[in-house]
């Protein structure tokens, strides 16, 4: 085939196809007489693999993936497929934790003093140091007014629902960092009550993640068998 026809093939420009050699997603190409390059269809399967990886594994490692095949690196492309499916792992259990997390804040008590109250109350609360929920202020996580008289720290009924929120997922490990970026999300939905869309997108992600890593593998089968078959020709 000409670049051409393989770039059209895939709904790719030639400048694309060309590229995808030079980055190592395909085998070098043939080269004619007057120097035009020929693909045949080892590209063709190493172009549908690639295709199908990218959205299980993302650009860089799809790329990473097909480099280390065509460099006969295997166990290292198998290594990144593994990675990748690690992480997926990861990223359902985190949903999970979270779910668990917003399920739990359900059955927390209400806040003390008509709808607020302050760092001791809540420590003793949750039993955890005052020193933990100013840290967890610093942080970003929780953000109490302080009362103009005294200079108290008052927690609000959202505030102490974020603070319970945070308690569970510090006791699941995750990190401060993390637990900030939900509960932002929490805060700009309004409460846990509109996060119920965005958790079911989530799991629809992660769906779409776990289907697409099957499809990816099928196709990386297949191209490795294409290359066994022309190395033991």
């Amino acid at each position: 085939m000409r670049p051409v026809d393989l770039a059209r093939r895939h709904g790719l420009s030639t400048q694309a196809v060309r590229n995808y050699e030079e980055a190592g997603i395909l085998p070098p190409a043939g080269r004619t007489a007057s120097g035009y390059r020929v693909y045949t269809p080892l590209h063709a399967g190493a172009l549908r693999a690639f295709t199908a990886l990218v959205p299980a594994h993302g650009h860089a490692t799809a790329t990473a993936i097909m480099r280390a095949v065509n460099e006969d690196a295997v166990r290292e492309a198998l290594t990144l497929v593994d990675e990748s499916h690690a992480q997926l792992l990861n990223d359902r259990r985190t949903l999970t934790a979270v779910e668990k997390a917003l399920r739990d804040l359900s059955g927390t008590p209400e806040p003390v003093a008509a709808g607020v109250t302050f760092v001791g109350p809540l420590a003793r609360q949750l039993r955890i140091r005052p020193a933990t929920l100013r840290k967890w202020e610093r942080a970003g996580l929780v953000r109490p007014r302080r009362d103009p008289k005294t200079g108290y720290r008052v927690y609000s009924a959202a505030d102490v629902r974020d603070v319970h929120l945070a308690h569970q997922l510090r006791r699941g490990g995750y990190l401060l960092r993390e637990i900030s970026l939900l509960l932002d999300q929490v805060r700009a939905a309004g409460g846990v009550a509109p996060l119920e869309s965005t958790l079911r997108e989530w799991h629809e992600r992660l769906t779409a993640r776990g289907l697409a890593m099957l499809a990816g593998a099928a196709e990386l089968h297949s191209y490795l068998r294409e290359r066994d078959v022309i190395d033991s020709a």
